[in-house]
């Protein structure tokens, strides 16, 4: 073999490994694992940072004035209440996270895998996976 081959297999070798590298994230007191943001468990990642109930309902009401506000865009074909409905939704989710939840955001970090979280909690609230109530209540994790 070749010393170009020998580099090239060096580095797709060290590239592997850096994707398979686990992040260590501090949550809530407890040590958890990341290995890749977008997959799976990020989605754990996302519900540890989301444990305190009144979190949860502000971002349950944040994402559904989200939602109202795209469809009052779509029906009046104008931009104003989808930008209403988006600024309403974020101010929800990071009164949770400041005053109840007490951590910052995941949107800071990874704003698109937050974002896809955030409408998988709130589909899961919707088919009663996740309590609004209890934690105890919880089936999706």
């Amino acid at each position: 073999m070749n010393q170009a081959t020998t580099q090239t297999s060096q580095n797709k070798a060290a590239q592997t490994e850096n994707a398979d590298t686990h992040i260590n994230k501090q949550s809530n007191g407890k040590l958890i694992n990341i290995a890749d943001p977008a997959k799976h468990q990020f989605y754990d990642f996302y519900l540890n940072e989301h444990q305190n109930m009144a979190c949860r309902r502000l971002h349950f009401a944040g994402s559904s004035f989200g939602l109202l506000g795209l469809a009052k865009s779509v029906k009046n074909r104008s931009a104003k209440p989808l930008l209403k409905g988006i600024a309403a939704g974020y101010a929800c989710a990071w009164v949770g996270h400041f005053f109840f939840e007490k951590n910052k955001p995941a949107t800071f970090k990874y704003p698109l895998q937050s974002f896809a979280g955030d409408i998988r909690m709130f589909t899961d609230v919707l088919r009663g996976n996740l309590s609004l109530k209890d934690r105890k209540f919880d089936k999706a994790r």
